[in-house]
């Protein structure tokens, strides 16, 4: 005979003096942190950004006005604000502004107008060595509340396993034979399983980064004029940066001068880069 089912108490309690517990889906709905929502953001005045773009050209002279220090800060922040790859934020800014230091970078840009003439250099450079570091800063310095179980698992987890190269690059290639295997299936991630497509991936996002910053001096009303023509080992050197960083470009950033734009702008056929599919 199958037996009777227990009594519940008018307490909560079952006959058998146990009180009754929540259902699990409901417990787990309880500890699950708040889903975050995002204030509306202001109006943006389109004409102004455009004109900010349009007016954002290569400078190669400026004036000898200065750049404060403090419009030149808020442009960096900026800077940094830009979207990055899993919020790792693989950059790093370095103001050159010692005369030591700026004959030395002035030295390695071949001594471009650029350079030279700018009121303030900036080396932008992308590390592929800080990712675990800041994969532990995002959850030590997480904003609101309680850590979602989602992102203490990518960043406690995931991230060291995915931009882990192991010794001799033994880890990335045996994780790109796996995904290239499981990738005949269905769809992967491929990469980074290597040193260099990992320089490929912090530079893309210092590159985004470095875009905001020359935007953000044309909003103030200085230019700027990025310079990928220079030494990168001396200045990498000069900084005492890592062998696994890598500087992107030297950007030049002043007011500019009357002849500062050597030609006008020439941009090629939009049907030539853009598609539709």
């Amino acid at each position: 005979m199958a037996s009777p089912s227990p009594r519940k108490s008018t307490s909560g309690q079952s006959a058998g003096g146990k009180r009754a517990g929540k259902p699990a889906s409901a417990a787990r709905k309880a500890s699950k942190p708040e889903r975050h929502i995002e204030p509306t953001p202001p109006s943006i005045e389109t004409e102004a950004f455009r004109q900010t773009v349009l007016t954002r050209r290569s400078v190669r002279r400026f004036t000898d006005t200065p750049i404060p220090a403090e419009v030149l800060d808020d442009c960096i922040d900026m800077a940094m604000l830009a979207p990055n790859s899993s919020n790792l934020q693989p950059w790093a800014f370095y103001k050159v502004q010692s005369p030591k230091a700026r004959k030395l970078v002035i030295d390695a840009c071949l001594g471009q107008n650029a350079a030279k003439t700018a009121a303030e250099l900036i080396v932008v450079v992308a590390r592929t060595d800080t990712y675990l570091e800041n994969a532990r800063l995002n959850l030590s310095s997480w904003p609101e509340g309680q850590i979602p179980k989602v992102v203490r698992d990518y960043y406690g987890k995931l991230v060291p396993l995915m931009y882990s190269q192991g010794p001799l690059g033994a880890l990335g290639i045996a994780k790109g034979v796996v995904t290239n295997v499981i990738g005949q299936f269905r769809p992967m991630i491929r990469g980074p399983f290597s040193t260099n497509e990992m320089k490929v991936w912090a530079v893309k996002s210092t590159a985004l980064a470095a875009e905001n910053l020359m935007l953000a001096l044309r909003a103030h009303g200085f230019d700027s004029c990025p310079m990928e023509g220079f030494d990168e080992s001396r200045v990498a050197r000069m900084l005492k940066l890592p062998a696994s960083a890598s500087i992107p470009m030297i950007i030049g950033a002043g007011e500019r001068a009357a002849n500062g734009v050597y030609y006008p702008r020439l941009r090629f056929a939009r049907e030539r880069f853009v598609f539709t599919v």
